[in-house]
């Protein structure tokens, strides 16, 4: 009786399992000398895939500072999306932040991301954006530019929801 009480209570409350937040990395948008157009994008991006972003933040190329808002943010979250930081240049550590503080990496989604990015621009083959995984929290790279991130985070929308139920313990194959 009261496993079917569970099963109906996770049933009856999505937005705990759509919580997203969302992290820019930005060294310019943190100073303030930028305005931070990314991470709006992707939080009316998720917003309209049904998520409940409770949470938005920017911060510095800055590892420990990445490291710390994904931290926290993944005991309010269940999804983080990061823009910013994925490249190959000196102060883009995104990635390193990312896995330094997950305990697996989901290597299939960053690929699929850069496959359908690769088929608009060569410039995809350059991202390291990873995707990992914090307790039952979802961590994905995205690129920083908006258009990119959103691209992107549409590339694997529709894996993100069975990647959360397998993190919540849904396991059940149909």
């Amino acid at each position: 009786m009261s496993s079917s009480i569970t099963e109906k209570s996770a049933e009856a409350s999505p937005a705990v399992v759509l919580s997203a937040a969302v992290v820019t990395v930005s060294d310019s948008c943190a100073r303030g000398e930028r305005k931070d157009i990314s991470g709006p994008a992707v939080s009316d991006r998720l917003k309209g895939l049904g998520f409940h972003v409770v949470a938005t933040r920017i911060v510095p190329d800055d590892s420990m500072q990445i490291q710390n808002a994904l931290v926290h943010l993944a005991l309010e979250a269940r999804f983080i999306a990061t823009t910013g930081g994925t490249g190959i240049a000196e102060r883009d550590v995104t990635p390193e932040a990312t896995e330094a503080i997950c305990e697996r990496l989901v290597p299939g989604i960053a690929e699929r991301m850069r496959l359908q990015g690769a088929k608009k621009t060569a410039f995809a083959a350059l991202s390291r954006a990873v995707c990992g995984v914090r307790g039952k929290t979802l961590i994905l790279n995205l690129p920083g530019s908006p258009s990119g991130a959103v691209e992107s985070l549409d590339a694997v929308a529709d894996i993100i929801p069975h990647a959360l139920d397998l993190l919540e313990g849904k396991t059940q194959h149909s």
